[in-house]
């Protein structure tokens, strides 16, 4: 059985704990978390973590947000809840307003997004984190997963590779 479509040894690892390690899973919204909670929930001892400063505007982002906690409490899933910081993401991406959707203007946000992830993860010590986004058949998944790697090595935490999409990624 392999959980993440990679074969790779932390699916291995994984799989053979005789606990559940702690997972501090990055959503974006309700809907891409259900199927990626229901897949890993056998797995891991998973928290929601909500940051997404790039949803405007904010009624939106608290929108999504309160529905997000409402479909957590279906599985008594916790939620560390974050500050909407917009004004940051504006500062991230000021100059690459004109980028193409999928283009560097994703790679600094899936960036800004995980590393705000890996140290949330750190700082309350969780042994994994990991994101919903790779769901996304829009979203670059190799992009996603460099980028989880590379905060693994910068923060010692280990990040769980994945890609989440239908039919295997």
């Amino acid at each position: 059985m392999n959980i993440l479509n990679y074969d790779n040894e932390l699916d291995k690892l994984i799989l053979s704990l005789d606990y559940k390690p702690a997972l501090l899973l990055h959503s974006c919204c309700a809907p891409c978390s259900s199927s990626v909670i229901e897949r890993l929930i056998p797995y891991f001892n998973i928290t929601v973590i909500y940051y997404n400063p790039n949803i405007e505007p904010k009624e939106e982002y608290e929108k999504r947000k309160e529905e997000q906690k409402r479909f957590l409490k279906i599985f008594n899933i916790d939620i560390l809840d974050c500050d909407y910081d917009n004004e940051l993401w504006h500062e991230q991406v000021k100059g690459l307003e004109n980028e193409p959707e999928r283009g560097i203007r994703c790679y600094v946000c899936y960036k800004s997004r995980l590393e705000y992830t890996a140290k949330k993860a750190l700082d309350n010590h969780f042994e994994y984190f990991g994101t919903t986004l790779t769901l996304s058949p829009y979203k670059n998944s190799n992009w996603i997963n460099e980028i989880g790697l590379e905060l693994d090595k910068n923060y010692n935490i280990k990040f769980l590779i994945s890609n989440f999409k239908k039919k295997n990624g």
